[in-house]
């Protein structure tokens, strides 16, 4: 459990001078309170004192003991009988300290000091006025223990959870880096067979693009004109496979120089369109790119059209692991801060993505 204090950590995180803080920190407060009322503040601290034993041994008793080794574990039965065969033995302990070292030290004129018996005949009196000044510090230490333990536990699941999204998009990026290549030495493929005079432009450009996304894309976040530029690339790569028999359209509209964005967050939806849209409908291809971010809201939307479901033998609806896979990052790296509208037809499909970066 951290806070703004350093040294308030060092004290929690140190467990015998967290201890000593907690019961000298209580020894005074109800020293104090009790010389306020009546009294000087030396026969209370004495009188608490003598009262300091009992409440120690009953507190680890039971914090340390019975609550975990019993009442953890559902041994109610003997939990109860303990507890209170135990805060019997303790109120008398506290008595007794009280009467053979407090009072003698803090009464004046001569008294007759109680015998062990006469302590023990009057268990009422040890319930009603002994019991409280015993317990009352001992409650407190189990309701502060309950307190920061529940803390602790919440910080390590926020921790785990964390821990667990770091791993995840470490996956999903992962999986990025063979997906794309995938797709683009399919494209690259294609322009072999055809005996392409570009493949080798097509290559150059795709070890750009990869130096790019495995060394540059490596920071939570990125500028958005580096991810823009990256999309650029892709689409001139996809241009010059397609040549004029694809309808291409991109635009883009950015506000501010320094947004940033989740790197590879946006080409898994450019990717899909190509992938499932012009590869698949040789007939007219058409693909629309619009991005637009202004005062760190970013819109983006991606047309493309496709084959009709009879005319599609592969399948038009597995869209394999690019919408997939960038859905999930969507969701880690910005939950409750995008919105992810897709339309699905038989003759198009179309991606309209909000996102507010600032929410990050």
């Amino acid at each position: 459990m951290s806070t703004n204090f350093p040294w308030l950590d060092r004290i929690v995180q140190h467990r015998v001078l967290s201890h000593i803080l907690f019961w000298s920190s209580f020894l005074f407060i109800f020293t104090l309170l009790g010389s306020l009322n009546s009294g000087s503040f030396v026969s209370h601290l004495i009188n608490n004192l003598a009262l300091l034993p009992s409440q120690l041994a009953v507190a680890y008793f039971l914090n340390y003991y019975l609550i975990p080794t019993l009442f953890f574990k559902k041994r109610y039965v003997w939990f109860v009988i303990l507890a209170l065969v135990s805060g019997y033995i303790f109120v008398v302990f506290a008595r007794i300290c009280t009467v053979h070292i407090a009072e003698p030290l803090t009464r004046e004129g001569v008294f007759e000091t109680e015998t062990l018996l006469e302590i023990l005949a009057d268990p009422f009196y040890l319930l009603y006025v002994y019991f409280p000044a015993v317990y009352v510090i001992v409650f407190l230490m189990i309701a502060i223990k309950s307190i920061k333990k529940g803390f602790e536990e919440k910080h390590q699941l926020e921790v785990l959870q964390k821990e667990k999204a770091k791993t995840e998009l470490q996956f999903l990026k992962a999986q990025i880096h063979p997906h794309f290549l995938f797709n683009t030495l399919n494209s690259i493929y294609a322009l072999t067979l055809s005996k392409s005079d570009a493949a080798p432009e097509v290559v150059l450009k795709l070890s750009e693009m990869l130096d790019y996304i495995l060394y540059q894309c490596n920071e939570p976040t990125i500028a958005l004109h580096k991810e823009v530029t990256l999309i650029q690339g892709y689409i001139d790569l996809e241009r010059i496979r397609y040549g004029d028999q694809l309808d291409l359209d991109f635009t883009h509209e950015l506000g501010s120089a320094t947004t940033q964005i989740a790197p590879l967050i946006l080409l898994g939806f450019i990717e899909n369109a190509f992938k499932h849209g012009a590869s698949k409908n040789p007939l007219n291809p058409k693909i629309h790119i619009h991005l637009q971010e202004k005062d760190s809201q970013l819109y983006l939307r991606v047309y493309n059209t496709k084959v009709t479901m009879e005319n599609d033998t592969v399948g038009v609806t597995n869209r394999g692991i690019g919408i997939t896979n960038v859905s999930r990052q969507l969701e880690l790296h910005y939950p409750n801060a995008h919105t992810l509208k897709i339309t699905d037809t038989e003759v198009s499909y179309e991606v309209q993505l909000t996102i507010d970066l600032m929410k990050k």
